[in-house]
């Protein structure tokens, strides 16, 4: 059996989408195994910039077959929406797509939901997506939730109604009041929608396939600084993101996984509220996020920018068990002379490299290491005609984090990736 993990190990935006749809034509089954609608994976197909939300990342290929896992939650009226994007191009997902029946939906008042609790944080704002992704996971965990499966009995609207009454109550509570009648008769058009895809069991479907000697790559979503249990903490996502989702979030044991695949930038971004020691609050910062064009697929918010950040590295490989490493972005640092990487931290003047329980919190200065910027307009072709100063700052990464590099993203094209 073997399955590939591929997933994110920092406060996401890493570049996994193009990661997936490079890799996909090599695996059977590609399959996303957690979080939802807030997560953004921007391809370039054939000069169109595609934004995938919730479908996975191999759709673009005939060879592999795409699975929504049990760990992913699901908005009807986004899905439609992006489902209807792809049709645009060409792409039919009633042939390429599964949904588990287990996969938990996001309704409409979740929404509302996810907007009053935001709202009453006040200055401790999350930097939630509004997405509805929380409160839907919170029912999962409450037993109230509604699954994909549940599209198929009779009683559908009986339980809909169940749900949004006691979404209603607690609404009352926010004193927070929003009309979702529209949005109810567009939830009810994406459920005949998703009836109209193959919907399976997904833990079933995807162990026969194993038992078949069939490849599998499961796709992460957010980046695994943002996991409920491990990250920044409460500046995190609703769901565990890091690989030992995949088998909960997909119903695969774990000796079926076999490589861990963790993608980095050449440098650090995050979206909304929540610790980031090497944050670059001045011209270099800005010039990172212009270089980079640092907003968020799905929110257009700008991303805060700074140096890559080691310890939170290898607490993500640590916590992971990365096999191998793949680095994007590192065409965005062309521009500058001098690149830095953080190798520790200092914390009431002691020299740590690890994570502090309450990093939201603790007063941390980011110990540097500083590197010769390869500063040209086309640093690398090749693997042969990998310039030296990129080659020091790959190797210095491989020494410190002991995970070699596989792969080099050098700009934003299916085509601009080098192998190792």
């Amino acid at each position: 059996m073997a399955v590939d993990v591929l997933l994110g190990l920092q406060w996401g935006d890493e570049g996994k989408g193009k990661i997936v749809d490079y890799l996909a034509r090599n695996y059977d089954v590609v399959a996303r195994f957690q979080g939802g609608p807030n997560a953004g994976h921007t391809l370039n197909i054939d000069g169109k910039r595609v934004v995938l939300r919730t479908i996975p990342s191999g759709v673009f290929h005939d060879r592999p077959c795409n699975l929504i896992g049990n760990g992913v939650v699901i908005d009807p009226i986004e899905f439609m929406k992006e489902a209807a994007e792809l049709e645009m191009i060409g792409i039919d997902l009633r042939k390429k797509l599964k949904l588990s029946e287990k996969a938990h939906l996001i309704v409409p008042t979740h929404r509302s939901l996810d907007a009053a609790s935001e709202a009453a944080k006040g200055e401790g704002k999350i930097g939630s997506t509004l997405k509805g992704i929380g409160p839907a996971y919170m029912d999962k965990t409450g037993r109230n939730g509604l699954r994909v499966g549940d599209l198929l009995s009779p009683d559908l609207k009986i339980t809909f109604d169940k749900l949004k009454k006691k979404h209603l109550d607690l609404l009352s509570l926010f004193n927070y009041h929003h009309d979702t009648t529209a949005l109810e008769e567009k939830w009810f058009e994406g459920v005949d929608y998703l009836r109209s895809l193959d919907i399976v069991s997904g833990e079933y479907f995807i162990n026969a396939e194993l038992s078949k000697g069939k490849l599998v790559l499961a796709e992460g979503a957010q980046g695994s600084m943002l996991d409920i249990d491990f990250g920044t903490y409460p500046f995190v996502t609703s769901s565990n993101t890091i690989s030992a989702a995949a088998c909960t979030g997909l119903g695969i044991p774990p000796t079926a996984i076999r490589h861990v695949i963790g993608v980095i930038k050449a440098y650090c971004t995050r979206v909304g509220g929540g610790p980031f020691p090497t944050e670059l609050i001045d011209d270099i910062g800005d010039q990172l996020r212009k270089a980079g064009h640092e907003f968020g697929a799905v929110t257009g918010r700008p991303r805060r920018c700074g140096w890559l950040d080691l310890p939170a590295v290898n607490y993500t490989i640590m916590l992971n068990g990365v096999t191998r490493l793949i680095i994007t972005k590192a065409d965005v640092l062309n521009v500058f002379d001098e690149v830095k990487i953080c190798t520790g931290y200092v914390i009431r003047e002691n020299q740590v490299k690890t994570i502090p329980f309450d990093i939201s919190t603790a007063d941390i200065t980011p110990t540097y290491d500083s590197f010769q910027g390869w500063n040209t307009e086309n640093p690398i072709q090749t693997k042969g005609n990998l310039s030296f100063t990129l080659q020091a700052f790959v190797k210095y990464i491989e020494k410190e984090t002991k995970v070699p590099v596989a792969l080099i993203s050098i700009g934003p094209q299916r085509n601009q990736l080098i192998e190792l």
